[in-house]
């Protein structure tokens, strides 16, 4: 049995100010849709091993949530990420390359994360920036590009397949976290 000082563990709880986006286009536009703010409160923990740091913990976030700030893009986006069959998108976190240095400049770090959506789970590397501002809240910044196809989705399609959005998404999601 592995026995930690308490260097060696360290936990965050995800707070309310957190939110994630979604920028996509289609064969005529641009679209974002975002989840403006966190509904719950979660636990990262980090724990130092020997190649890294594990990271335990996820984030569930309500599909309902979403905002496209159009009406009709923003059902379309819930049916076709199968709202009532999976309400909710889960990024599970897994790995960080390093323990992160807490400063004002924001530090990049690497890790590996699962997402969860609509039924399927894929694994991603995720480039990371990791800061702390002078109220000690830890701001953790991620993005990553993924295809509807990488979870078994098809792409929305409008007026007959005249507008047909791209496969290709890019989130985006900013952690805002405080240390326990």
């Amino acid at each position: 049995m592995l026995l930690l000082s308490p260097a060696e563990k360290t936990k965050w709880v995800v707070t309310e100010n957190s939110n994630l986006s979604v920028n996509g286009t289609t064969n005529i536009n641009k679209f974002s849709c975002e989840i403006p703010t966190y509904d719950q409160t979660d636990t990262l923990t980090m724990v130092k091993v020997d190649k890294g740091v594990v990271l335990t913990g996820n984030i569930g976030l309500k599909i309902e949530s979403f905002d496209c700030h159009n009406s009709i893009m923003t059902h379309d986006l819930r049916k076709t990420l199968k709202e009532k069959q999976f309400p909710r998108l889960y990024i599970r976190f897994l790995s960080l390359s390093k323990f992160p240095e807490l400063t004002a400049e924001p530090q990049p770090i690497t890790g590996w994360v699962n997402i969860e959506l609509a039924g399927t789970s894929k694994r991603f590397e995720i480039n990371y920036q990791v800061s702390i501002d002078a109220q000690k809240i830890i701001h953790l910044l991620g993005a990553q590009d993924i295809n509807f196809s990488d979870f078994n989705l098809i792409p929305p399609r409008k007026l007959g397949g005249m507008i047909k959005t791209n496969d290709r998404l890019s989130v985006a999601f900013h952690l805002k976290m405080k240390a326990i």
